[in-house]
């Protein structure tokens, strides 16, 4: 058989656990037709490239990432970033930059809130400072801001207005007013990026092709696409511009994208939505099969959803679904022959989901087929760690967090749970699905979507010196539960035929397999002996996409 490629004499990690090792591959027409050792290429005619040992692996699945906000953001800067003592420090730096650089028409900054150490922000203390302009404040982790008057009454958002998800999406209010606070997606995207849907074709090919690059050149040959909540307008916009760009053979990345909903009202006009996008974002890289929910929020602002209450302030958090209400959505989803994947962050979200697919199960028996996941899953209860291999709920964990000091969290935590956090080995060696992501709003310098960042935090728990990453994201010890750290095979298996699994697409990607698109990568190094330590600093010498090379 007259071949595209042969290659005989590499170390192929094959994530196939029929054939995990090889030494040689050949591709034809963009397929791996051929998966073995070298006394089988005799049956190929063609040019033979002998790697000399070289590492070769599939293409990186990156399970959890955001395409649409990104888009936004480059073009909507989040600010300028501040870091103060407290609240009336953090008013005297934005007042002075506004005194610097009058006449624009939105000021926006970045504020952590642990900076303003208890107190919080009015829409009255950011008019004193900016009665004429716009003013916004991005919360750290992106899930809430802070807004003066002007943009609320721009979009309308009054006493009366509605919270979308009471307890976790909701207008904060005191004595019954707004304060210009607001937490989560669906009530802060629309006014983050209100001003992107005048952004050009052009322009948001030029954010998606940086981000393109990006891919390329870390070798991530596939993604799953989260989501946008809030503003589904902007989400299609930007799914069009991946469709044309895939017709226009610019696309060599695999992109599964999703449809949020944010509430359970809303769920029945989102699965009309979600079907629709599934007709009509459909091309060879382009394909849209699944429900997004953000079932919770976040640890910092209190709206992750617990078992046990926070230690601070002593509330729950609320979930976006009840159990009932996922299990009835879960029916539709299974008729329509769609997928669910829901962010959560807290105890109790993933409870609920897990719930909700066990009486889902109850209903239909061997006739369920929805694949389910569940997300980031920063505190699971112990009674919950099996239930994920029990259920067939797929597990999947952003590893590149999985690094810190639990004193920062024990505040609102408690101790206890504190040291408890990403307890990721423990629901993979229960036999569940575990897979890998790198979960990211901003585009930026693309740090932390480095999917080798991920594999060393992963086995490490912890960063170094010699971790590639920000300076402020280092850390002194091991974040316990230290044997939570996986081994270099384990990471590899969740970046690659694991993520295959969860999106459904196993049978064409995720691993060197006869058969399977021939997404590979080739490593001078050898990945399965490296030091974890420094792992990061990892990269390609050869992308291949479909059988061709793109980077």
């Amino acid at each position: 058989m007259k071949a595209d490629r042969i290659i005989k004499n590499a170390k192929i990690f094959t994530a196939d656990k029929d054939k995990p090792q090889a030494t040689a591959l050949v591709v034809k027409e963009g397929k791996f037709v051929y998966v073995g050792d070298e006394a089988g290429l005799s049956e190929y005619e063609g040019e033979v490239t002998d790697l000399g040992g070289k590492f070769i692996m599939p293409g990186i699945i990156d399970s959890h990432v955001h395409i649409t906000i990104p888009v936004g953001f480059e073009y909507a800067d989040i600010g300028m970033r501040i870091e103060c003592n407290g609240k009336q420090e953090a008013l005297d730096i934005m007042a002075d930059y506004i005194r610097k650089n009058p006449g624009e028409e939105r000021y926006r900054f970045f504020l952590e809130k642990k900076f303003l150490h208890g107190d919080d922000i009015v829409k009255e203390d950011l008019d004193a400072i900016c009665p004429d302009a716009e003013l916004m404040i991005q919360e750290g982790e992106g899930h809430s801001i802070w807004v003066n008057s002007r943009i609320l009454a721009k979009h309308g958002i009054t006493d009366d207005t509605p919270d979308p998800v009471p307890g976790l999406a909701y207008y904060v209010r005191k004595d019954g007013h707004v304060t210009g606070n607001m937490f989560e997606g669906s009530t802060e995207v629309p006014i983050i990026l209100d001003s992107m849907m005048g952004l050009t074709d052009e322009q948001v090919d030029a954010a998606l092709n940086r981000w393109i690059e990006f891919s390329v050149n870390a070798g991530v040959s596939c993604v799953f696409d989260a989501g946008l909540p809030g503003d589904p307008v902007f989400h299609e916009k930007v799914y069009k511009r991946l469709c044309e760009l895939d017709e226009q053979g610019k696309l060599p990345v695999y992109i599964d994208g999703s449809y949020v909903v944010v509430s359970a009202r809303e769920a029945e006009e989102a699965l009309k939505e979600l079907k629709r996008f599934r007709r009509e974002y459909n091309t060879e890289h382009v394909k849209v099969h699944t429900m997004k929910i953000f079932m919770d929020g976040t640890q910092k602002i209190h709206t992750a959803a617990m078992v046990t209450p926070y230690a601070d302030v002593k509330t729950l958090g609320s979930t976006a679904f009840s159990p009932e209400e996922l299990a009835d959505l879960l029916k539709q989803l299974n008729e329509a022959d769609l997928d669910l994947h829901c962010h959560t962050v807290g105890e109790r979200a993933s409870r609920v989901v897990l719930d909700g697919v066990e009486l889902a199960r109850k209903e239909l028996g061997d006739d369920f087929h929805v694949r389910v996941t569940s997300a980031h899953l920063e505190i699971q209860d112990d009674a919950d760690l099996d239930r994920f291999a029990k259920l067939g709920v797929i597990a999947n964990f952003t590893p590149h967090w999985h690094a810190g000091d639990p004193k920062e969290s024990s505040p609102w935590l408690g101790e206890e749970r504190a040291a408890k956090m990403f307890r990721c080995k423990t629901i993979w060696d229960s036999g569940a699905l575990v897979a890998w992501s790198s979960d990211n709003i901003v585009f930026g310098d693309f740090t932390t979507w480095n999917p080798y960042l991920g594999m060393e935090i992963g086995m490490t728990r912890i960063a170094t010196e010699k971790t590639r990453t920000f300076e402020w994201a280092r850390t002194a010890a091991v974040l316990p539960p230290a044997e939570e750290r996986m081994n270099i095979e384990e990471m590899l298996l969740g970046f690659t035929i694991n993520g295959a699994k969860q999106l459904g697409i196993e049978d064409k990607k995720g691993s060197v397999t006869t058969g399977k698109d021939a997404d590979y990568l080739v490593f001078d190094n050898d990945l399965l002996t490296a030091d974890p330590e420094g792992f990061s600093h990892n990269k390609p010498a050869e992308v291949y996409f479909a059988g061709k090379k793109v980077n």
